[in-house]
């Protein structure tokens, strides 16, 4: 596809600033794009790239000061990282929306009801009674169980499995190899040392907006509903247990575990490799840091974590400062033992 400066502006509410109709046909890094490419710049660290670069197209913010000419026509923008974003977003709609149709081999339920410009890889299954929007795209080698209702524009790509009774929303995107709605690990212990299996009988809900990283597992609940609310963001490689809800716009990075029936409010950020046990909530806007273990429930909104077990961060740093200086604390009370067993001695012998 081929797009002017002009064209982009509009898309993006920028200003043009160079030849307006200049063409792109890709994006390319600002280091490495070449002519008939656009790029864009948000870090600094970036910026000797400016004057170097043959992007014919950059995307910048509208306060950038430039010290010498430009190749490059300029789109200013308030945010060129989100601009940017937005460019992305919309370039990667307009390829998804040339996909419809049905491809072979695949099966589809005679019960299954699919919505307008619908499309469905090779390899795939619709169970009974499966319920798919418009314009939702289904990648190849994806299985969907009996009774899943999946909303207008949403994407699945190669590998997923959503398990029967799932509710999918709108606007969704889930990643390769995802698993939505296996069995939440519930056993009961038995007499003879042995564990017993808990049916799931639940199902997930995921509502709008959301995006799920590959090869992230949603366990389906127990009884009742595991729900992520509208516009939460999971990384790969994620396990969300049993009748666990995730609050909206909650972040979560990879390697993150977080235990059945635990509750997370809105606008949580969690760090990679966080472990987070059962049954305990966490309240709207905390913080949490990459290997952190929550253990116990956090009431207060809009406080950050570090450690594990998991502390409040400034008193986690301020007792990192004590422990850096342990060693010389350490001499000091050596050093005043001595004065006070030579002041002592002083004294007996007086």
């Amino acid at each position: 596809m081929q797009f002017t400066a002009a064209q982009i502006a509009m898309l993006i509410n920028g200003k043009t600033e160079g030849d307006p109709a200049v063409a792109v046909t890709s994006f390319g890094k600002i280091e490495e794009a070449q002519p008939g490419q656009i790029s864009f710049l948000a870090n600094p660290k970036y910026e000797e790239f400016l004057y170097t670069t043959k992007a014919s197209v950059l995307i910048v913010n509208e306060n950038l000061e430039t010290r010498q000419p430009l190749s490059a026509t300029l789109i200013r923008v308030p945010d060129a990282y989100s601009a940017f974003a937005t460019l992305l977003t919309k370039y990667q709609e307009l390829m998804t929306q040339q996909l419809t149709g049905i491809q072979q081999p695949s099966y589809i339920a005679d019960t299954a009801v699919l919505g307008e410009n619908v499309f469905v890889g090779a390899f795939v299954y619709l169970g009974d009674k499966v319920r798919l929007g418009n314009n939702v795209k289904i990648f190849p080698g994806c299985v969907i169980g009996n009774n899943v209702i999946i909303g207008d524009n949403s994407i699945l790509h190669a590998g997923v499995k959503i398990y029967h009774d799932c509710v999918i929303g709108s606007q969704v995107t889930i990643h390769a190899g995802a698993v939505v709605g296996g069995d939440g690990f519930g056993f009961a212990p038995q007499a003879d040392g042995a564990y017993k299996k808990i049916p799931q009988i639940g199902n997930v809900v995921i509502e709008d907006f959301v995006e799920i990283g590959a090869n992230t597992t949603i366990d389906r609940a127990t009884i009742g509903s595991t729900v992520i609310r509208t516009g939460v963001k999971l990384d790969n490689l994620i396990q969300v247990g049993h009748n666990v809800e995730i609050g909206e716009h909650t972040v979560i990075a990879a390697l993150t575990g977080i235990s059945g029936s635990t509750k997370l409010g809105k606008n949580v950020m969690i760090g990679g490799q966080v472990g987070i046990v059962g049954h305990i909530s966490i309240a709207d806007g905390t913080k949490i840091a990459g290997q952190s273990g929550i253990s116990k429930t956090i009431r207060e909104p809009n406080r950050s974590f570090i450690g594990s077990p998991a502390m409040d961060t400034t008193i986690a740093l301020r007792n990192q400062v004590v422990a850096r200086n342990l060693p010389e604390l350490e001499k000091r009370i050596q050093d005043l033992e001595k004065l006070v067993e030579q002041l002592l001695s002083e004294r007996i012998n007086a």
